[in-house]
């Protein structure tokens, strides 16, 4: 059986997905960006939450931007925007919200207020479904849009989200959509191990924005231990290997995390705080800038609906 609660967890208002049997139990604040706090699981006989996350109401009002936008909804753009400008069937936009250095940086929507619109637990799964109305708050972007993201808990471990972006402009709106979830195991990231299935890197500027070119990325195209990698890096999923598209393990305590995207996500952006205690791991439907350089850029017309999927899985790699 599966459940749905909604309670206070260190002064967040949070609606909680648990699986009962395995206590296994997946924690969203909607009234944040509709982020995820937690993905908390029990190994070896104690409680594991693989979200590195806020401490409390405080430390993400106060923090949100220093400590990385963890777990932040990249909507309707992600990662930078060049000098937060772009142009659009014809005119020029100018973004207003957030900035790093002089460019525009993870979207409009990672503080937002979204909406519970929809609930249901039944023994096979427990799914909610929250909505954010964006109304063209920011002179930069004055389009219309609903975003709905739904999280759904299954047996397993297995986390699916699905993010619905429902053009409601008389004209056609620029879409991108991702995910900034830093994911962590307790320790040094040092210690981990990590795979994931790439085509291409792009190849940054100096101002970090994608200079046009590619190439060839097959380290990390099978198991290996993090070390002192340090990345701030956009790849390209290869999707002819086989999924996860990703593997994130604690080889000591035997536990990993597994990153299943659909196709809707066909870029990974990765990137390691200085503190490396957890590393971010983004899908992204688009690169970087994709306003300007239109790489991966979605156009809506209007009442049309896009969907972008992912999920994530936790797996005990002890023999029961």
């Amino acid at each position: 059986m599966f459940s749905i609660s909604t309670k206070k967890i260190n002064g967040f208002d949070v609606v909680c997905l648990r699986e009962d049997a395995s206590g296994t139990t997946v924690t969203i604040v909607p009234a944040c960006g509709g982020m995820l706090y937690g993905f908390e699981v029990v190994h070896q006989g104690e409680r594991m939450n693989v979200v590195d996350h806020y401490n409390d109401l405080d430390d993400y009002q106060n923090n949100q931007a220093s400590k990385g936008f963890k777990s932040a909804k990249l909507s309707p753009y992600g990662c930078r925007l060049k000098n937060g400008r772009y142009n659009f069937e014809g005119k020029e936009y100018h973004i207003e919200k957030f900035y790093l250095g002089k460019h525009a940086m993870h979207g409009l929507l990672y503080d937002a207020s979204f909406m519970l619109v929809k609930e249901n637990a039944t023994k096979e799964k427990a799914e909610v479904t929250i909505e954010y109305s964006y109304r063209g708050e920011d002179p930069g972007y004055p389009f219309y849009y609903d975003c709905q993201v739904t999280y759904e808990l299954g047996f397993d471990n297995y986390l699916k989200i699905t993010t619905a972006i429902i053009n409601k402009d008389q004209g056609s709106i620029p879409v991108m959509d991702g995910w900034h979830p830093y994911f962590t195991f307790g320790g040094s990231i040092n210690e981990l191990q990590l795979e994931f299935q790439s085509k291409d890197r792009l190849i940054f500027d100096e101002e970090m924005l994608p200079s046009g070119k590619k190439e060839r990325y097959e380290t990390f195209g099978s198991l290996e231990k993090v070390g002192g990698q340090k990345f701030d890096d956009c790849f390209t999923v290869n999707f002819a290997e086989c999924q996860p598209m990703l593997v994130l393990r604690e080889p000591e305590k035997r536990i990993q995390v597994e990153i299943y995207p659909h196709q809707s996500y066909p870029y990974l952006q990765l990137f390691t705080p200085d503190g490396r205690q957890s590393i971010a791991v983004e899908n992204l439907s688009a690169a970087p800038d994709a306003f300007n350089n239109g790489e991966g850029l979605i156009i809506l017309i209007p009442a049309e609906t896009y969907f972008f999927k992912t999920a994530y899985k936790i797996t005990s790699l002890i023999e029961s």
